[in-house]
């Protein structure tokens, strides 16, 4: 796993409300446009070409699945924290306060006694 260039998605996703309103409403096309225009970029005048993700990191990031980025190896915080803020409005009308994070945490359950996935890059 590049787990640099995931939690660098991770990240800018987070902080832009508008990088994070198009990957709630498209998915498969913003992790394409970010994995190609915005996840090269250094600077204003530099770009990357070392970086791309491999397609099991593309599918996790395509359907929202933090389970699988949790287990590969993306930062727990950053992980949580993006999917809080796609999730959490919709989870906390459905079942009040932290809805969203009990299901985080339930679906995480099965690594309760075991040694968490390197964050490691």
């Amino acid at each position: 796993m590049s787990k640099y260039y995931v939690n660098k998605f991770l990240f800018t996703v987070d902080r832009d409300p508008e990088y994070l309103k198009r990957y709630t409403e498209d998915p498969h096309t913003f992790v394409a446009i970010w994995e190609q225009s915005i996840g090269p970029r250094l600077s204003d005048a530099e770009m990357s070409t070392v970086n791309g993700f491999t397609p099991q990191e593309r599918n996790a990031l395509i359907n929202h699945d933090y389970v699988a980025l949790f287990e590969m190896g993306a930062h727990f915080f950053l992980n949580l924290t993006l999917f809080i803020g796609i999730y959490d409005e919709p989870y906390m009308e459905k079942s009040g306060p932290l809805a969203f994070q009990k299901e985080f945490a339930a679906k995480l359950q099965h690594w309760v006694g075991k040694d968490y996935p390197s964050v490691a890059t």
